[in-house]
This record gives C-alpha cells, sequence and structure tokens, in this order.
C-alpha cells in the first residue's frame, strides 16, 4: 500500500475527513488500519490515525505529503475499533477525531513539540573561530563579545545533546529567546516537530550483580578495609541474589547509602545500575480473597444456561436481565465470564463509576486473579494508561470499567456486561456523546459477541424494546428473575407523608418515624443508610428581608452553601466565593441558608444523637484519591452508625449489618424538567431500598415524601417494577416521548442573548422546512409511520452557563428517515452563515440530561 488515509487530529469540522499522505518505503512494514502517525499539516506537524490504505499510481502519489513517523510499534487501534469509531461520528453527529481520541487513555493523546539541533550553518560557525566544534568546558570564550559567547554556549550545549527540546533549551537559557530566534535565521539551529506524547511508560532505576553469586563471593573478599560502606552494598546483593534486579531506591532506603557508594560499585565493574519498565498498578499490594463458584439457584441456572448457549456458540445475541436486588446477577455475570474465557475468549464488564466500588472490585479479582484490568476516573493518568496496556499486551482478558471500558482494546472478544444498565452516567455529556449501551451493542456485534444488560429497574427503553420487539435501538431477549437468591423477602417499605408531619407539629428533616427506626438500630447495634439526593449544606443562601438570593454571575444559578469552607460554590463552572454575613443588596443581617444538604443532615444527626458515628459520601468528602474505598471501608468494619450520602450510597453496596434504609426527600428530582423525572426517582429509590436486609436480618426501608400519591413512590414502595412500567408507558405513549420515539436535543450558545434568540429562531425554521421538503415533518401520532416533529427554540433549563445564554430545539422522530443528518447539516450551514460571530451548537442524540 503507498496511499494512508489519516484523520488529524485538528477538532474542527473542516478537517473532518480523511487526508490521503504517502506512505515512505522505510515505514511501509509498520503502517497499518489504526496506526497512529505523526503528519505535516499545514506549517505544523499534527497527530493523526491511520483509517484505511490504498494503493497509488504514480501520478495519483505527486504532491502528497509523507507521513514522518510511526508513534506506536503497535497500533493502538484495531481496524474494528477504527469502523466503530467511524458508526459512532454519524450515529451522533461528531467529528472522527473525537471517535477516536475517545477509545485512548489520555496519555496517548500526543501534542506537536518543537525541536531544536545544529544547522547547517553550525559547522561554519565552529570552523571560523577554529574550535572544530568542541569548546571546553573551562573556557568561557574571553575572546567574543556576550552575544557570540551565548551563540557558542547554546550551539555546544544542541551539539552535546544531539536534539533538544525547545522547552529544554528555553529552561537551560531563560534570556536567550531573541539569540536562538537569530541563530534559527542563519541557519545555525534547525528546528523541527515531533509528535510527544502527554506520558510514557514508567521505568526506574534497578541495580544488578555483573556475575554469579560464587563469583561475587570471591570478589567479596578482596575487598579493601576503606571501602566498607560499598562492601556493605555488595554483601547485601549478593544476600538477595534471588530477587534481583532491586529498585535502586529501596537498596539506598534498606541500607541508608547515598548514590555515590552505589555508583563507584558500578564503576569499579561489580554492578550495573539499570533501567526497566514498571506497571502502575492501582490495587498493588492489596490482598484479593480467592473466591469460587457458589451453587446456583433455579432461577439462576435457567438464566445462566440460555446466555451461556449463546457464548458457547460465539454469536451475537442481546439479553436483559432483569432480577430484584439481591437476585444474583453478579454471580451469573461470573460464572458467563468463566465461560467466555474458557474459550480462549475475552470480557468487558461496565459498570456505572459510582458503583464501582471497592466491594465489585473485590469480586472480580477475587474470582480471576491478576487477569482483570480496571479502568475508572478515580486513577492516575498513569495508572489508566498501563492497565489500558495490560490488556492490549494480553496480560489481562477481563476488563472492568465505567463508561468508556468499552473500548478497552481486546482482540477476541466474547462477552460485554453491562449492569446497572438503566444509569444515565453511561452517556457522555461531552463530544462524542456516546451512549454505552448502544456502543456495547455495536461492537459485540462486530465481534459475534454476547450482550448481557443486567438491571433491577431496566430502562423503559431496553424493557420496552424487549417486551414490543421493538427496534428503536435493538430487540433484547428478555429473562427475569424475581425472587432474591438468598431467599430472603425484600425489605418492608413505609412511605411518610412530611406534610402530615408539618401539620402535627413535627419541622425536623426527620420524621417521627425514621427518628425512631434510626434510635431502634442503635439500640441493636445494626447500622444504617441515608439518601439525600443532593449534595453541599444547603440549596441556597437568601435575604428575607429583601428576597435576595446569592446566584452565579456566570450561570445565573443560585449557589450552594458549604459549611466547611463556608463558602457558596457553583457546581456547573466552578464559581466560589466567601458566604455573605449580610445581604449585599440591603444590608439586612436575615440572610438564611435554606434547603437540606448532606451536611446539614449530618449536623442534625449529631444533635438528635449525641455519639452517633456518621460517615458521610457525597462528591465533596470522595474527592481525594482513595478516600471512596477508605470510607466504605470504615462502614464495613463496623466504625460508623450511619452511612450518609448522595446517589453513590444507593448503588451496589452489600453490608450484612445494613438493615434500615431511610430516603430524607424522595422527590427531590420528581419536579425537574426531565420527562424521565418518575423513571429516575423509581430506579433511585428501588436500588437504595435494595441495600437493607440483604442477608440474615431483615431489613426496613423509611422514605419521606412530600407527594406520596405520586405513581412512582407509590410502585416503588411496593417493589413493583411491572406496575410503574405500565403507568409510565401510558404517560410517555399520550405526549410522544421515547421509547415512542428518538430524540435530537440541539442546544445553540452565545454571549448575546438578542442574536441568539435570531439565530435559534433561524434553525429551528431550517429544520421546518427541509423536513416539509422531504415529506417528513408532522405528527407523531400514527406509531407506525415515518414522521418528524420539533420542539423550541425556547431558553434551556439553564439559561445561562460560564456567561453564554443558552437555547434549545427537541428534535422528535421515528422510523428510517436521516434525522441526524438533518440536525447536523442544518448546524453546519448556521454555522457558516454566521462564522465569526462565537455561535455555538451542541447536538445531542439520545440525550439522557434535558438540562
Amino acid at each position: 500500500m503507498d496511499i494512508a488515509k489519516v484523520i488529524v487530529d485538528v477538532p474542527v469540522r473542516s478537517t473532518d475527513r480523511p487526508f490521503d499522505y504517502s506512505i515512505p518505503e522505510s515505514l511501509k512494514l509498520w503502517i497499518e488500519i489504526g496506526s497512529r502517525v505523526a503528519v505535516p499539516f499545514g506549517h505544523r506537524t499534527v497527530q493523526g490515525f491511520v483509517v484505511s490504505l490504498e494503493s497509488g499510481e504514480t501520478g495519483s502519489m505527486s504532491g502528497l505529503k509523507p507521513i514522518q513517523e510511526v508513534l506506536d510499534l503497535i497500533p493502538p487501534l484495531s481496524p474494528e475499533l477504527v469502523e466503530l469509531a467511524d458508526w459512532m461520528s454519524r450515529k451522533y453527529a461528531c467529528r472522527r477525531i473525537s471517535s477516536l481520541q475517545a477509545m485512548l487513555p489520555t496519555a496517548l493523546k500526543g501534542k506537536a513539540e518543537r525541536l531544536i539541533s545544529l544547522g547547517e550553518s553550525a559547522d561554519e560557525l565552529s570552523a571560523a573561530d577554529g574550535t572544530d566544534g568542541f569548546f571546553p568546558e573551562e573556557e568561557l570564550f574571553p575572546m567574543f563579545t556576550d552575544t557570540e559567547s551565548e551563540e557558542r554556549e547554546i550551539t555546544e550545549f544542541v551539539r552535546r545533546a544531539g536534539e533538544v527540546s525547545m522547552k529544554q533549551l528555553t529552561r537551560s537559557f531563560p534570556d536567550a529567546a531573541e539569540t536562538v530566534k537569530f541563530m534559527l535565521r542563519r541557519g545555525v539551529l534547525s528546528e523541527s516537530q515531533s509528535i510527544k506524547d502527554k506520558m510514557g511508560k514508567k521505568k526506574i532505576k534497578v541495580v544488578d550483580l555483573t556475575m554469579d553469586v560464587d563469583s561475587a563471593r570471591e570478589a567479596l573478599d578482596g575487598f579493601p578495609a576503606r571501602s566498607a560502606r560499598q562492601k556493605e552494598v555488595f554483601t547485601f546483593l549478593i544476600e538477595m541474589a534471588a530477587m534481583l534486579p532491586l529498585p535502586l531506591k529501596e537498596v539506598l532506603a534498606v541500607l541508608q547509602v547515598t548514590a555515590g557508594t552505589v555508583k563507584g560499585l558500578e564503576e569499579k565493574g561489580y554492578i550495573e545500575i539499570g533501567e526497566i519498565e514498571v506497571y502502575r498498578d492501582p490495587y498493588q499490594g492489596r490482598d484479593f480473597k480467592p473466591s469460587k463458584p457458589l451453587p446456583l439457584t433455579l432461577e439462576q441456572q435457567s438464566v445462566y444456561s440460555r446466555i451461556a448457549a449463546t457464548v458457547d456458540e460465539q454469536q451475537h445475541e442481546v439479553f436483559l436481565l432483569h432480577g430484584v436486588t439481591g437476585s444474583g446477577k453478579t454471580e451469573i455475570y461470573l460464572q458467563c465470564i468463566q465461560r467466555c474465557l474458557d474459550q480462549g475468549r475475552q470480557a468487558v464488564v461496565l459498570v456505572p463509576e459510582i458503583s464501582l466500588t471497592p466491594q465489585m472490585v473485590e469480586r472480580f479479582k477475587g474470582r480471576f486473579g491478576s487477569g482483570v484490568a480496571v479502568m475508572h476516573s478515580r486513577l492516575s493518568a498513569g495508572e489508566r494508561y498501563d492497565e489500558w496496556r495490560k490488556i492490549r499486551e494480553g496480560k489481562a482478558t477481563v476488563a472492568v470499567g465505567a463508561r468508556s471500558a468499552v473500548f478497552a482494546p481486546f482482540t477476541n472478544l466474547g462477552l460485554i456486561i453491562m449492569d446497572e444498565e438503566h444509569e444515565t452516567s453511561y452517556k457522555q455529556e461531552e463530544n462524542p456523546k456516546y451512549h454505552a449501551r448502544d456502543v456495547a451493542v455495536r461492537r459485540a456485534e462486530q465481534c459475534g459477541a454476547a450482550v448481557i444488560l443486567g438491571s433491577a429497574t431496566p430502562s423503559l427503553e431496553s424493557y420496552h424494546a424487549a417486551r414490543s420487539q421493538s427496534d428503536i435501538h435493538f430487540s433484547p431477549v428478555l429473562l427475569e428473575m424475581p425472587s432474591r437468591a438468598l431467599g430472603n423477602p425484600l425489605p418492608k417499605v413505609q412511605v411518610v407523608d412530611m406534610r402530615e408531619e408539618l401539620k402535627d407539629g413535627n419541622r425536623s428533616m426527620f420524621s417521627r418515624r425514621l427518628h425512631a427506626a434510626l434510635a431502634e438500630r442503635l439500640e441493636r447495634g445494626e447500622q444504617t443508610v441515608l439518601l439525600l439526593n443532593r449534595r453541599g449544606f444547603s440549596t441556597f443562601v437568601m435575604c428575607r428581608s429583601c428576597g435576595y438570593v446569592a446566584t452565579c454571575p456566570e450561570c445565573d444559578i443560585s449557589l450552594t452553601f458549604h459549611s466547611r469552607s463556608n463558602n457558596l460554590r457553583c457546581h456547573y463552572c466552578g464559581h466560589a466565593e466567601p458566604a455573605p454575613q449580610l445581604c449585599p443588596e440591603c444590608g439586612s443581617e436575615h440572610i438564611r441558608f435554606f434547603g437540606t444538604g448532606t451536611q446539614r443532615v449530618e449536623e442534625e444527626l449529631g444533635k438528635l444523637f449525641p455519639g452517633i458515628r456518621v460517615i458521610r459520601m457525597d462528591v465533596d468528602t470522595t474527592t481525594e484519591k482513595g478516600s471512596h474505598e477508605k470510607l466504605l471501608g470504615q462502614f464495613r468494619d463496623k466504625k460508623a452508625d450511619v452511612l450518609l450520602g448522595t446517589q453513590m450510597v444507593a448503588k451496589g453496596l452489600d453490608f450484612p449489618d445494613v438493615t434500615l434504609v431511610g430516603v430524607i426527600t424522595a422527590d427531590s428530582a420528581l419536579n425537574l424538567p426531565d420527562f424521565r423525572a418518575a423513571e429516575k426517582t423509581f430506579q433511585l429509590l428501588t436500588q437504595v431500598a435494595g441495600r437493607a436486609g440483604r442477608h440474615q436480618l431483615p431489613g426496613e426501608v423509611v422514605v419521606q415524601s412530600y407527594t406520596p400519591e405520586h405513581y412512582s413512590i407509590i410502585h416503588a414502595s411496593g417493589h413493583d417494577y411491572h406496575a410503574f412500567v405500565r403507568d409510565e408507558l401510558k404517560h410517555r405513549r399520550g405526549l410522544h416521548y421515547p421509547p415512542y420515539c428518538r430524540l435530537i436535543l440541539v442546544t445553540l450558545s452565545h454571549e448575546q442573548l438578542p442574536l441568539l434568540l435570531r439565530l435559534a429562531e433561524n434553525y429551528a425554521l431550517n429544520i421546518q422546512g427541509k423536513a416539509k421538503q422531504l415529506r417528513w415533518y408532522g405528527s407523531l401520532d400514527k406509531l407506525s409511520a415515518d414522521a418528524l416533529d420539533l420542539l423550541g427554540p425556547v431558553a434551556s433549563p439553564l439559561p445561562r452557563l460560564k456567561g453564554r445564554y443558552r437555547f434549545q430545539c427537541m428534535i422528535k422522530w421515528r422510523g428510517s428517515i436521516d434525522a441526524v443528518g438533518l440536525a447536523r447539516q442544518v448546524a453546519a450551514e448556521l454555522e457558516d452563515s454566521a462564522r465569526d460571530t462565537g455561535l455555538q451548537i451542541s447536538i445531542d442524540v439520545d440525550p439522557q440530561m434535558l438540562m
């Protein structure tokens, strides 16, 4: 092949296509589809990805620029992943480079680096002063002017290095910018560009013997007395011969010697100091207790047998596993993975970030040991890179991770499992705005792999597709497990009407029933989980004299009070300011903090139950690395009576002594401008209720609500998923929302509101006009018809973020029409007509968040 088609890492619309480059003869053996390469683009060097290869005739190759460099010995992307990226760019209306970059760890997102070497005129400079290009270090060029002396120092510095980065040169000669420019113009120095990764492989210095142990013992006898410290090091290395090479840092720390002592031994030829590559293992030093397969119940066995048959046949099929909390879905995952591994294939397990607890990791590491790679955002960039390499180099056969683990670089993928498939966090909110569920199904289709979508509360889209065999997204096989694996009943749920509590004079955030249930658990030494779906101390700050509310100056959103730092924060743009003591508008002292946050609940618990031990678990207490694991470990070891938190306490936790779950305010999400509000509320209440009574001790759930008559709360309290689905589908069908159609959310933003209003209207009119021309535009009332409808433009629920006003249009469509292509085409035309105005357009296909 002579021509490589390359997607360049220049994320603008005009470059969202393959560019042709010639392949130099020296690189032909190394370049494949999926290779990462350095290519000239304009007057710079950029990173790119080879997406196809072609044979070229002499004429067709004239004028093509050659590829400069192959950046990896093994292509980081397989042809299958390159094809998947192309599919994602079409499905989600994003650029191909965004899809390709999403598949790689941050460490491989390389950028061009300026490199300096000696130019052709450097030899003329050397000849002119008669030095032959070598300058003794002891001579400081007294015969030259300051500028000439600086030039020669720079020339010698570069000559010795061979090639240096501009950053290195600037660090060594911080005041020589003009001199360097002058030397480049004269050709004394030459500049080129190369791609440098953000991070490389980790290497450490190690120490080893240069001879066998017997020879070393003989050499030890001849050590002079004055080299006592060196002899001590040499003796230590002989004693540790079976463990060599040893890290140099470890030798220095154990023996308390200097690096110079060890270096002296190397100079005498007794030892050698080298470098070895080491993996950054996020779980190094952790022992995972090995686990064996558990006997399956009849329900589990039936489900397992059905999935195992597909895995054995190595065919593509999608299963929707609907099992109540505690039904034993994880054990089915583990045994299906083993079935897949027995065939020499690999498996990916997707878990919501919030559910990727140490407990979850322990279950997979305990079953499959070092063959498990873990990928999630709480790892450092270096750890994520090394876990990715572990997969690519065949050292792992199972990848457990959050959304992006769907791109794990396996070569023989046989099974993809998505736990808690209903979770909205599987949808990425930044470009590329992909849904991991749909990407998983597509990738499994490419590989001939099985897919298991597991949940106690499946998304309505997935469940409706399984029941009706609708193919809006895919048509899974429905498998149900309505019983708990251990035979214990689902916990009793009591809903408390907080309006009645208020009527009876109870102004506390705790109802009398929840207060009494907490007291009972404290007396019996049992544990409680309390859920509050909100972080911070209070929701907002208001002046009771004039009505002033503290808002973010960039986002027009109320600020949240945090007591630990005594400041107000915007959870969208990060703006922070001190909490006011007086009203900044009227000067009144009557500033009040309204709402209920986790910090306030923690404080109230301390007042009601002096001495109570509370672990608060929210975004603010789990920012530090390892904090999540540490807090859960403390609760597991019964160092706390109550685990208080936001959504993260509702997912994937299994503690035998938790017998009470309390939900402080069940309706907090019901009034959000989101058609999925009822579904999300039902799912969250069902999930958190499942944390209670999972073992021998019976469980109880107390749900506090101001709207206990809402069907989502009624059905959650009865653990009745099917009844909820029946009521919710009636609601969705009447309003033409998924699963009865698909959505595209188009958000336009600009710093100037009047201009944004005009542009948003233009966008909507153009969509309607083109859809009418294509005979797509019309009502969605007929369920079988191809149709497209448009809502808006209207101000977004968050009308201003980071200084930009926001308006949105909602496209609803059904059938085989290319609504995504239409939305993308009209957006491109509007961006072209409004070029240089600062307009930004975001297209979100199948959105999960409507804010």
